[in-house]
């Protein structure tokens, strides 16, 4: 299934359009540096998930912990999504090209999408594990399981803050629902904790109802897992429709354009979201009585006016005569 939803991200096309000033070929210092900064935080997010994937399953095989040997499992599962980030921006900064000539800037929504599914079927899984484990009565675990718990939560919580900080300053959706996976994982690791505290506790008092505290805790998380997951992936969806920016969010252009001399008054202003970047369509008014090449001008004016500001990648710019009208 990853496999079949990461060969869409690669082949993920866009429609083609005339008369279009973009900036192919190449990308800026900033588009590099935010690029180079993602791909880091997502090799991170790696690390981080390979690195507890294995010390959950040693240390939960070895203390006799089923909850922390299928928060390994869980930890595994976020390998998969984290190369579906990483390989979700590696994409997205490829420049704009003869069959994608908007740019592969979606190949980020489409692996926050992914992402969404992988932590969707995740909160599933521990639920369906939680349920079966009423039913399952298993001997206490040793208290090196609430170590590694421990650990699992300083490291989830770390790659949280980091994530999410450089999401929101990058604006990259990938990031962003990648963070909240992390933080997910830090609830599913506190009932984890609980629920190995319990047990551990049960099993010295010889309380035989404490263990039923690992699967209610457990199946508490599974549905905070799934709520997140459905939220996350409606939002990511969403942002691939390429929904139109509100005006106050445009008023900049709006103010650039008006800038450019020659400009009567802008008579359309679409701008919306294409991945982290914008695509602006625009229709402006110019004197009727000047020449196509003077009209042309202007409006090349306008375009590398608009190209110039922050996340803009394209700019499609139609001309009309001016009258009283407008």
């Amino acid at each position: 299934m990853l496999a079949f939803l990461i060969f869409l991200m690669s082949s993920f096309q866009l429609g083609q359009t005339n008369n279009m000033l973009t900036k192919k070929g190449c990308l800026s210092l900033a588009e590099k540096d935010r690029f180079k900064k993602a791909e880091f935080a997502a090799i991170m997010g790696i690390v981080g998930n390979v690195f507890l994937a294995l010390v959950k399953w040693i240390i939960g095989t070895y203390a006799n912990s089923r909850a922390l040997i299928a928060d390994a499992v869980n930890s595994a599962s976020d390998v998969a999504g984290s190369l579906a980030v990483y390989y979700g921006i590696k994409v997205s900064k490829r420049p704009p090209d003869e069959d994608h000539p908007y740019g592969h800037g979606k190949a980020e929504l489409i692996a926050a999408i992914v992402v969404s599914v992988l932590l969707m079927l995740v909160g599933i899984e521990i639920g369906k594990g939680s349920i079966e484990a009423f039913f399952q009565p298993a001997a206490p675990p040793k208290l090196m399981a609430i170590y590694a718990v421990i650990i699992a939560i300083i490291v989830k919580e770390v790659l949280y803050r980091y994530n999410i900080k450089l999401g929101r300053a990058l604006k990259s959706e990938a990031l962003i629902v990648n963070a909240h996976e992390h933080r997910s994982d830090v609830y599913a690791s506190f009932a984890v904790l609980i629920g190995i505290g319990a047990s551990v506790l049960g099993g010295k008092m010889d309380i035989d109802w404490l263990v039923y505290a690992d699967p209610i805790a457990g199946l508490f998380v599974s549905l905070l897992i799934i709520k997140t997951a459905w939220k996350l992936g409606k939002e990511s969806i969403h942002n691939t429709m390429d929904h139109v920016l509100p005006d106050e969010e445009t008023e900049e252009f709006r103010q650039l354009i008006e800038k450019v001399s020659g400009v009567k008054k802008i008579n359309e202003l679409h701008a919306r979201e294409h991945g982290h970047y914008v695509i602006i369509d625009l229709k402006i008014a110019v004197d009727p009585h000047i020449s196509v090449e003077e009209g042309h001008l202007i409006g090349k004016a306008v375009k590398k006016k608009l190209l110039d500001a922050a996340h803009v990648q394209n700019v499609l710019v139609h001309i009309n005569p001016y009258n009283e009208m407008g």
